[in-house]
């Protein structure tokens, strides 16, 4: 950030909001296996941001379809943001569904189900995908899928609202948890502040593109950087043109109980939720969508979280 932008918003803030000014007391680059970099995990990082309890950024440039095996989850919601390129996947229904770039796919696994298969992508592709854990009136709930174009996501300045509110603006997810999430680009010396809702004290940034400073400190490309619990807002100044993916929630005070593919919040409802992950696999297999040799590693990857 330039010296003469800083001074100007630290001349606009008083001596009270100095003092309190919001800190970075975490920052990773995550670990990269293939097309995904892990950011955040159930057991490490997602303990100080739940209920977004995973994130992964995605990156694919292949022109021919790349198998990704048939698995479930359950406990969770799955959120998964397209950047840039086209992507064909597959529905948990087992239909074909094009992705196309900023649009989105939310499913909430709830009480269990399965995805995956073929995966076509079309140029570079690049997004992000959450996890997040769902709270015990939904934990358990059917399952639900819905997709949504760029079209039909709103936008309120920089922001694209991909889920929940910012400044009076809602996305069309239909998602009643305490939480937002954004996609927001700036231009180079772009200031713009992030006021959370009430109640939001966790907040983070995954920075996909440019640099840019957050509550005073430098944060570039490839780096995810969360702020220490709090409501208070955040200043972002551009040092250059930016994208970056803005999560704030009231923390969840739900414990983070964990199987392979799942999560939820004790075990009895992973318990449940693992029952009826084999029943549904039982019922795609009588229907031809998977092979016995895919049920019996998924059964032995459950069996290894137990």
């Amino acid at each position: 950030m330039g010296a003469t932008a800083k001074k100007a918003m630290m001349d606009a803030q008083t001596p009270d909001q100095l003092q309190a000014a919001r800190t970075i007391f975490l920052r990773t680059k995550g670990r990269t296996e293939g097309p995904s970099t892990r950011l955040a995990s159930p057991s490490d990082i997602g303990q100080a941001i739940k209920p977004f309890v995973l994130i992964d950024r995605i990156e694919l440039n292949a022109q021919t379809p790349i198998h990704f095996q048939p698995h479930p989850h359950s406990g969770i919601a799955t959120l998964t943001a397209l950047l840039d390129g086209g992507l064909q996947i597959l529905t948990s229904k087992g239909k074909p569904q094009m992705l196309t770039p900023g649009a989105i796919e939310w499913m909430q696994a709830g009480r269990g189900t399965w995805h995956g298969g073929p995966v076509t992508p079309t140029g570079v592709v690049r997004g992000y995908q959450l996890w997040i854990a769902l709270p015990p009136e939904l934990e358990l709930a059917e399952p639900y899928e819905t997709f949504l174009p760029a079209s039909e996501i709103p936008i309120e300045g920089p922001a694209r609202v991909l889920l929940g509110q910012y400044n009076g603006v809602e996305s069309p997810l239909p998602v009643s948890m305490p939480m937002t999430y954004l996609h927001v680009e700036l231009n180079a010396g772009e200031h713009w502040r992030y006021d959370p809702p009430s109640g939001h004290d966790v907040l983070w940034i995954a920075v996909y593109s440019g640099s840019l400073d957050a509550a005073g400190e430098r944060v570039e490309a490839g780096e995810m950087i969360v702020f220490n619990e709090s409501e208070r807002g955040v200043d972002f100044i551009a040092d250059d043109n930016c994208g970056f993916m803005l999560g704030s929630a009231q923390r969840s005070p739900f414990d983070v109980v964990e199987g392979y593919f799942s999560v939820h919040t004790n075990a009895a409802a992973l318990q449940f939720g693992e029952l009826e992950i084999a029943r549904v696999g039982a019922q795609m297999r009588s229907e031809g969508r998977l092979d016995a040799e895919q049920a019996a590693s998924i059964a032995q990857r459950m069996r290894s979280r137990a």
